[in-house]
């Protein structure tokens, strides 16, 4: 098996850092020093019709081969989440006024997350997986909404969409059709299995 040095998460997310973490997984965090804007606006001004799958994707395999790259003795899990209501894609809120649009505009609609997972080892992607969630926001008052707003406070801009799920921005929920940890941005179940296939962990 690997040593605790030798499987990283090129993550500094959080959540991803607690899910791994309460699964048991041993690891280290080196964060991916990409510019992740940079990358998007090269996707989809080189192609307007990019799937947004194809997104999220894309920044896990960055974010993985440039950790690998620089630990080529580590296997790097790298992750990434798009979320996209039609063909429009959002980023996290810059400030509270751009959460309150951003929910305005996801209102009584359905968006998806597309949460995408990589294993990176020598510079190069040797596993993906993307998973999709379908979230359906309920028509909340514009009163809700203000109050969600002063409840949740600057945290929202933490999150895409402005929201956390496993917090106060369940209420804005309708309906929720997908895999909780993928909604979290981590595919967690794949991963674990890939890592129990590879002998990372004890099947």
């Amino acid at each position: 098996m690997l040593e605790t040095s030798q499987l990283i998460l090129a993550s500094g997310s959080r959540a991803r850092y607690s899910l791994l973490k309460s699964a048991g997984v041993a690891f280290t965090v080196i964060p991916a020093d990409i510019d992740e804007t940079a990358v998007r606006e090269t996707l989809t001004s080189d192609n307007p019709e990019i799937d947004p799958v194809d997104i999220a994707d894309v920044l896990a395999r960055v974010k993985g081969e440039a950790v690998s790259a620089a630990n080529p003795d580590s296997l790097v899990i790298a992750a990434d989440q798009v979320l996209a209501l039609g063909p429009e894609i959002f980023s996290k809120p810059a400030d509270l006024e751009d959460a309150r649009e951003c929910l305005k505009k996801l209102r009584g609609r359905t968006h998806q997350l597309h949460s995408a997972v990589v294993l990176a080892e020598n510079g190069e992607v040797t596993w993906a997986h993307v998973e999709t969630a379908d979230m359906t926001m309920r028509n909340f008052s514009t009163t809700f909404l203000s109050e969600y707003l002063v409840k949740a406070g600057e945290a929202v801009c933490h999150s895409v969409g402005g929201y956390q799920l496993e917090g106060q921005g369940i209420q804005l929920f309708e309906k929720i059709d997908g895999d909780y940890f993928t909604i979290l941005g981590l595919p967690l179940l794949p991963l674990l299995a890939e890592l129990r296939q590879r002998d990372v962990l004890t099947s």
